[in-house]
Order: C-alpha cells, then sequence, then structure tokens
C-alpha cells in the first residue's frame, strides 16, 4: 500500500486539510461546493493584508463615537484659539484701566468714553475679560513648554533606563523615584526659590522639573517590554547601534501612551502655573494669568465675586476638556488606564 503522503493513483496532490479548513462561517460555503471551476474571490488566498489605519483615521473614528472627547477637542481647540489670538478676540488691552469693581455686564465711563463690561472689572480697574483672554495665552505658553521639557528629558531617561537596564537604570530610577516623593507644588516652589525670582521661564523651568519623573516612569516601563521584541533583535542582530534602535525601534512603538499622557499632563501644568500664581511664586504681578486673577480678588468676593470666579470657571472648563480628549485619546490607542496617569 502506498503511503498518502507520496499523492494519489492518478498523480495528484492528496488534499489533507480538514473538513474545518474548508468550513466558512458565512452560510456554511465551502470551496468544495464549486468543483472544477474557480473559487469566488473570498476563497481565494490573495495573501491581502487590510491596511493598517493611520493615526488620523483613528483619532476620526473615536471622536465621531465618543462625544465626549469631541466636546473636549472643541474646547481645546478653542483654547488654543483664544490664546493665539488673543490680541484680537480681548476687548482691551489687559492693562487698560477704567472704573474699578464694575459689575459683570454694565458699562463705565470715562474722559475717553463709554465702555461696555461683559465680565466687569477688578479692583485695579482692569476689564476681567480681557485679561482672561491674556491669561489664556500665559497658560498655554506655559503648559505647553512645561509638557515640552519634561516630555524631552523624561524620555531620555525613561529610554536609557529601561533599554540598558542593570546599574544604568538603578541610578535613573533612584533620581526619579526621589523625585517622586515630592509634591508638584513644593518642588516648584523651591526650584523657583533656588532659580531666584519670579518670571515665565523661572515657572516654566520648575514645573517641567518636577514633571520629568511622570515621562520617566511611563518611558521605562514602555521600553522595558519592547526591547524584547523580535524586531528589535534581529535589529541588533544586523549590527545596528544603541542610539538608532532606540529612536528608530523602540520608541516609535511607544508613542501612543506617550501621547495620551501628554494631553493628560498639559491640565495638570495648568493648575500647577495657577498655584504658583495664587500663592505668588508664578509670573510678575503686572502679568495677566488665571491664577493671579484669584489671588487678586479672593480679599474682594464678598462685593466683587466676578474678579475671582470667573477666571475660576475658565480653569475648570480647560482642564476638564483637556481630561476629557485624553481619556477619549486613551480609548482611541487602546491605553490601559494603569499605564499612564496622574500624580
Amino acid at each position: 500500500m502506498k503511503d498518502s503522503s507520496e499523492g494519489s493513483i492518478n498523480g495528484t496532490a492528496t488534499d489533507n486539510r480538514s473538513p474545518d479548513d474548508n468550513a466558512v462561517a458565512d452560510g456554511g460555503e465551502t470551496r468544495d461546493e464549486y468543483p472544477g471551476a474557480a473559487p469566488p474571490e473570498r476563497f481565494r488566498d490573495t495573501g491581502h493584508v487590510a491596511p493598517r489605519r493611520t493615526f488620523r483615521e483613528r483619532l476620526a473614528t473615536g471622536l465621531r463615537n465618543d462625544r465626549k472627547a469631541l466636546t473636549g477637542a472643541v474646547v481645546v481647540v478653542g483654547f488654543i484659539a483664544t490664546a493665539l489670538l488673543a490680541p484680537i478676540v480681548a476687548p482691551y488691552d489687559p492693562n487698560a484701566t477704567f472704573t474699578i469693581l464694575q459689575e459683570p455686564a454694565t458699562s463705565s465711563t470715562t474722559t475717553d468714553g463709554e465702555f461696555f463690561h461683559l465680565l466687569g472689572t477688578d479692583s485695579f480697574g482692569h476689564d476681567v475679560l480681557s485679561r482672561i483672554v491674556y491669561g489664556a495665552r500665559v497658560s498655554l505658553l506655559v503648559a505647553a513648554a512645561t509638557v515640552l521639557f519634561a516630555f524631552t528629558i523624561g524620555t531620555v531617561i525613561g529610554t536609557v533606563a529601561g533599554y540598558y537596564g542593570g546599574w544604568v537604570d538603578s541610578v535613573l530610577m533612584r533620581y526619579v523615584d526621589f523625585q517622586w516623593a515630592f509634591p508638584t507644588l513644593i518642588l516648584a516652589a523651591g526650584i523657583i526659590a533656588f532659580a531666584g525670582g519670579l518670571g515665565v521661564w523661572n515657572v516654566i523651568i520648575a514645573i517641567g522639573v518636577a514633571f520629568i519623573d511622570d515621562f520617566a516612569r511611563l518611558v521605562r516601563g514602555e521600553v522595558l517590554s519592547i526591547r524584547e521584541e523580535e524586531y528589535v533583535m534581529a535589529a541588533r542582530a544586523i549590527g545596528m547601534n544603541d542610539t538608532r534602535i532606540m529612536s528608530r525601534e523602540i520608541l516609535p512603538n511607544a508613542v501612543a501612551p506617550i501621547i495620551v499622557q501628554v494631553t493628560l499632563m498639559i491640565p495638570l501644568a495648568i493648575l500647577a502655573e495657577a498655584g504658583l500664581s495664587f500663592l505668588g511664586l508664578g509670573v510678575t504681578p503686572t502679568t495677566p494669568t488665571w491664577g493671579l486673577m484669584l489671588s487678586e480678588g479672593r480679599q474682594f468676593l464678598s462685593q466683587a465675586w466676578w474678579i475671582s470666579i470667573f477666571p475660576g470657571f475658565a480653569i475648570m472648563i480647560t482642564v476638564l476638556a483637556f481630561n476629557m480628549f485624553g481619556d477619549g485619546l486613551r480609548d482611541v490607542f487602546d491605553v490601559k488606564e494603569g499605564e499612564v496617569g496622574d500624580r
């Protein structure tokens, strides 16, 4: 008796597939229903793989399916547009003076004429709406620069620690653990005191340094899981140096949780700047910021509530919008909630 592996008597190869291999879930059709003819396209092994969706496609689909994230994205875009177009959006110069403590939706009269104040004026006679609009510019600058600073340094630390491991990982991560033990505001206040004074750039450096550990811990965790992948080992085998492996093979595959972390750190940076300004440790007193407006208006809450309430609403809405948008991105990239997080 001939072995079945040698083929049938007619010289044709024996079909060793199991019946399950021919079964198709769609209506139970099989290839065998089309003897002597080419099977339909759905049964042909074309080797075609569905194209991977781009970032824009995934983002658009995620926003369409998540109204909360879409609402957050719209508010974020509005916040950025307001900050960039502050000279056009604001009705007056933020340092122009009018009648002091003017109530919202009233007009003040000066020697230059009559001026309407939608959100009233503060104790110095500044238009509250104009200072909120210009305060958005300061908040955007501080948040963007802070996160960029922390992202750059934290990513380098996390990548090097996760890739090399050993004593390099121990040394770098002990520093990160040491910094993690300090609350953000206390650490930032100490850095500002060490830097020698108030100012936007001192605030950016202070908050940025305080946020380095968040990115370092996240990136290290991603690198630890990616460095053992086959494509990384293949890159080592062909002689690619460590810098190219980290920048070309590892980091691009860790970008999803990093993007989500960025969107979640921006509102924290806004809150940190507002907190430092409220404590008198932020920007100079003449710079319009939301935290400084809260601090200046707290002593007038009983007679001029609008000085603090409206900047507080601006902070709340902006932070909430970024968090909603960040949660939507986390779902789009299918990033587990434990992989990214706040302090």
